[in-house]
């Protein structure tokens, strides 16, 4: 029996990587036009005032590095846009162009800012435009996809904010040292799909170091050369705890410090009774086994009820049990073998309230870690910091032209007009201005015609991120 052929998969088409919409502007541009140029931005108004920026280099490598155009695409694109537009739409002659004169590369430039940096709102963060004079309308055929870098930059904004508040927290309680541990990805479940935990889970791992997120540490590792981007600790679920009975809890507790006698372990705890838990069983049967291994952390993960009251009614229990030693600041720090976590429903909003919660009963932030899953990955959207790409520049019939929009019915969405570079400002950072200003281009190119010019680490990245 004869094998079927191959048949092409969408996510390998570029040409179908796009707005249904998109294949028919080749038709609607002014005669003569040539070059089309955009720019993408995080517009004024969004939950922040500024984007830290991340994601291109693994979308360039997945979606528009190397060969992207062939006949089988081109065959696959137009039966497809036969039946879906119900009329003769599709550009073949231009996609054939693109595969005869250009072997399927894309005749695109991309320059952008250095992935990691932090730029205030309104202000250029890539611009895109067409090598080729035959195929202006390639420049925002490929819109769909550079949007999409909302997602990581988003994360990545709202997981760098995280991190202010909690060095802030940890600093205005005595101890800065654990920052890079304290907010753990527990986000992949929730996802809307692999791709988005991988490339989400990975933006939150240029602020942090912990992450349960497997795919995100794979992503960081084949697109951002980064063998060890993020770490993890042995730890239990409710069916690790629950499989063994309510009145063997204890030994379901004593199991698993047998199995992980060093190192950190984090044990859920509150299938039952968390407050039992953590005064009669931790405290109580399983005291001696804790305090007994300074070579052991044990992390005890409440996850269910009200953690403004649950989080510091553990403290004071375990505190009364364990002891603690009031640090220089004036605020209690439990033994360094035994700690908190707290993974359920924390999100950018409630973390803040649970951080003033500890605070104010007098505890040390350093005493409870986080886990974020939802609020971490899935609590944003493309307006939550206003990303947009517009086209801003075009050369028609060999004359430049300055292009904009200014609808009447709503400024916000006013965009930027001519050719575009970014500086750096000793006022805010860094300021959009135009091609003909004489300081320093902040964009770089990272993309021509199918090739990645520039790479970057996660290293760097992160170095970016920090400063």
């Amino acid at each position: 029996m004869q094998a079927e052929p191959h048949r092409q998969t969408l996510k390998d088409n570029i040409i179908l990587s796009t707005d249904s919409y998109k294949l028919t502007h080749w038709k609607m541009y002014p005669p003569g036009t040539r070059r089309i140029g955009s720019y993408f931005e995080s517009r004024a108004g969004g939950e922040y005032d500024h984007t830290c920026f991340f994601g291109l280099q693994y979308v360039l490598d997945r979606h528009l590095a190397g060969v992207r155009v062939t006949e089988q695409a081109i065959g696959e694109a137009e039966e497809l846009c036969r039946w879906h537009f119900g009329r003769d739409t599709f550009n073949r002659k231009g996609w054939e162009y693109i595969l005869d004169a250009h072997g399927g590369r894309l005749p695109i430039s991309i320059r952008a800012v250095p992935e990691g940096i932090t730029v205030p709102a309104s202000n250029v963060l890539l611009t895109v435009e067409n090598t080729d004079d035959e195929v202006p309308w390639l420049t925002n055929h490929i819109e769909s996809i550079l949007v999409q870098l909302w997602y990581p930059c988003t994360v990545a904004t709202i997981s760098r904010v995280m991190r202010i508040v909690l060095e802030k927290k940890l600093e205005l309680t005595g101890a800065t040292g654990p920052l890079p541990y304290m907010l753990h990805d527990f986000g992949f479940r929730g996802s809307t799909g692999m791709e988005s935990a991988a490339i989400g889970g990975a933006a939150h791992l240029i602020n942090f170091r912990g992450t349960d997120n497997l795919p995100a540490v794979r992503l960081l590792a084949d697109h951002y050369d980064a063998p060890a981007p993020g770490m993890s600790v042995p730890a239990a679920e409710h069916s690790t705890i629950t499989l063994w009975g309510r009145e063997r809890e204890a030994d379901a507790y004593r199991h698993i410090l047998e199995q992980y006698p060093d190192g950190t372990v984090s044990v859920v705890s509150d299938s039952w009774d968390i407050i039992n838990a953590c005064r009669n069983i931790w405290g109580g049967e399983l005291k001696k086994e804790i305090d007994g291994n300074p070579n052991r952390r044990v992390v005890i993960r409440p996850d269910s009820g009200d953690p403004l009251e649950i989080i510091p009614e553990c403290l004071r229990v375990l505190g009364e049990r364990f002891g603690f030693v009031t640090n220089d600041r004036g605020y209690k720090v439990l033994p360094n073998y035994i700690r908190l976590l707290q993974g359920d429903g924390i999100s950018r909003q409630s973390m803040l309230a649970l951080l003033d919660a500890i605070i104010g009963a007098g505890w040390a932030v350093e005493n409870l870690v986080f886990g974020s899953g939802g609020g971490l990955l899935q609590d944003c959207n493309r307006d939550t910091l206003k990303f947009a790409l517009k086209c801003n520049w075009a050369n028609i019939g060999g004359r430049t032209v300055d292009v904009c929009k200014r609808p009447a019915s709503d400024p916000g969405k006013n965009s930027k007009a001519g050719k575009l570079k970014l500086v750096a400002s000793s006022k805010c950072g860094y300021e959009t201005v135009g091609i003909n200003d004489g300081r320093p281009d902040v964009l770089r190119e990272v993309f021509r015609d199918g090739k990645i010019f520039h790479r970057t680490t996660l290293d760097e990245i992160r170095h970016n991120a920090m400063a």
